[in-house]
């Protein structure tokens, strides 16, 4: 997050500017502390709604639209297990 800058904005900036979508952010998913070694980084989840844009990305290498339960078959960094554990946990129905 850049100075004064609510996590709402970062999120929006960091998905225009990594993925080239403009999303409205709407309920806190929660947030999440993980350490890589002494690094420590804060993640921070939104249920958001998609907006415009056609994505584009800048900083990964492709994307995937999946069930939450499908989210299993796929590798992530260890700072994104916990919400993704979160997400299987849930239905499309109850993600509204």
């Amino acid at each position: 997050m850049e100075p004064n800058e609510s996590v709402e904005d970062c999120l929006k900036r960091e998905l225009k500017e990594e993925m080239n979508i403009q999303i409205k952010p709407y309920e806190s998913y929660g947030e999440h502390d993980h350490y890589y070694g002494s690094t420590h980084i804060r993640l921070y989840a939104h249920k958001a709604e998609f907006v415009s844009g056609e994505i584009m990305l800048v900083d990964h290498d492709e994307y995937k639209w999946v069930y939450p339960p499908e989210l299993g078959e796929y590798e992530f960094a260890p700072a994104d297990v916990k919400f993704v554990e979160m997400l299987i946990g849930h239905t499309p129905e109850s993600m509204d």
